[in-house]
């Protein structure tokens, strides 16, 4: 469990341009002691921020809009009007390429580069099922791999950021519910609320693109939490239900 001094030094560390420790004790109206064991004890301080010469701290993902330092740890990242421009093909030689870079492995044996295409064309199908909607401005990564040092493992297929949400999608090209899969897809969500900080929520959800006419939630094993489950066509459902551009669907 991330405590809230954690997430609040955090968070003050990726909103500023440089802070030192002394700053964010007052910011977060905290005690220095517990500001330092935070920040030279915490984990995300340690994998995903650094301190200067100076002595201020910078976060390697910054809490702005657009999230300054997230490509870092992409496949490709981007506003969602920049992606809607690129061809398949100029998307994927730009995916491969961010793959590259951040060490993701390419082996196409169990065909990877078909469900990356296949992922592709499902946030196409998105986009063009809420076509009128302000959606430009969102941010939209693929292959998601923040993985610096030994403790902070976040790994997602898609990322889709909007104005004070962030859905993060485990994409399957499946028809059914494996409980595995959906425990995969709610791994990382408690990571990422640190990440986009606390003016968004962070919506997991399980993509099956095999499923039709899918929209449920499912229980997961050994919680009282529900999962959101869709299929490929259904994906817009979900974005609806918590944005609401489509209060009548």
């Amino acid at each position: 469990m991330i405590g809230q001094i954690e997430r609040a030094v955090y968070s003050q560390i990726c909103s500023h341009d440089g802070i030192k420790a002394r700053e964010i004790a007052v910011n977060v109206g905290a005690d220095r002691s517990e500001v330092n064991r935070v920040l030279y004890g915490s984990p995300f301080m340690k994998e995903l921020c650094y301190r200067d010469d100076d002595f201020r701290w910078h976060g390697l993902i910054r809490q702005t809009r657009p999230h300054t330092g997230l490509r870092d740890f992409c496949g490709y990242c981007s506003l969602v009007k920049q992606f809607l421009e690129l061809s398949e093909d100029e998307w994927m030689e730009s995916l491969m390429e961010g793959c590259r870079s951040i060490g993701r492995n390419l082996n196409d044996t169990r065909g990877l580069f078909h469900s990356f295409r296949d992922c592709r064309q499902t946030m196409i199908g998105l986009f063009q099922d809420i076509e009128g909607v302000s959606c430009g401005e969102w941010e939209i990564a693929f292959e998601v791999r923040i993985n610096r040092g030994r403790y902070i493992r976040i790994y997602t297929d898609v990322l889709v950021v909007t104005e004070d949400r962030v859905f993060s999608l485990e994409f399957k090209m499946k028809d059914r519910v494996v409980q595995k899969e959906l425990q995969q897809a709610a791994k990382y969500t408690e990571y990422l609320e640190v990440i986009f900080g606390s003016d968004y929520d962070v919506i997991p959800a399980l993509v099956l693109t095999r499923a039709e006419d899918l929209y449920c939630y499912r229980q997961l094993e050994g919680t009282t939490a529900e999962e959101p489950v869709c299929s490929g066509d259904m994906l817009f459902n979900l974005f609806n239900e918590y944005l609401q551009f489509f209060p009548d669907e």
